[in-house]
Parts: C-alpha cells; structure tokens; sequence
C-alpha cells in the first residue's frame, strides 16, 4: 500500500494540471487506507507500540502535505467552475 501511495504521488507530481487532483484524491484515499492496516497491525499486535508510534507521526506530517496540496488543487479549481457560469 506504501508503494501504491508513493507511486500515485509520483503520477500526480508529473500529471498535466487538470489531471492532478484526480491523482492526489486517489493517493489520499490510499493513505488513508495505509494507515488503517497500519492501525490494524498495531491492534493485532502484529506491530509494537514504539514501531507504531514512530509510523504513525511519521505518516502523519506525509498526510499533512498530502492535505495541503489536495486543498491547494481543489481551491483552483473552484475558480475555474466558476467562471463556466458568469454570464
């Protein structure tokens, strides 16, 4: 799942603007779903605490980049629907 995150980022940081917030809402999805089978590993105990916590505030400054350049994307395109409607 790692590996799936970090290769839809990498499409996105290549992908012609109008195709990168469909990249980077994809890539938050499975960060969102890395972190949940990391969660899952912890409470199975197929991960200790100290690894987990480590993971957990590593992922957690990724997941605040990665939330910042989804909010970025998104806040451009709102101007650009917007102007479909001027009239």
């Amino acid at each position: 799942m790692f590996v799936e995150t970090l290769e839809t980022i990498f499409l996105a940081s290549t992908a012609q603007h109008t195709y990168k917030l469909a990249y980077i809402q994809k890539a938050v999805i499975k960060f969102d779903l890395l972190k949940f089978f990391l969660r899952i590993a912890w409470e199975t105990k197929a991960l200790d605490t100290k690894k987990y916590s480590f993971l957990s505030e590593s992922l957690a400054a990724i997941g605040k980049m990665l939330g910042g350049w989804h909010k970025n994307l998104q806040a451009q395109q709102i101007p650009s629907k917007k102007k479909g409607f001027e009239r």
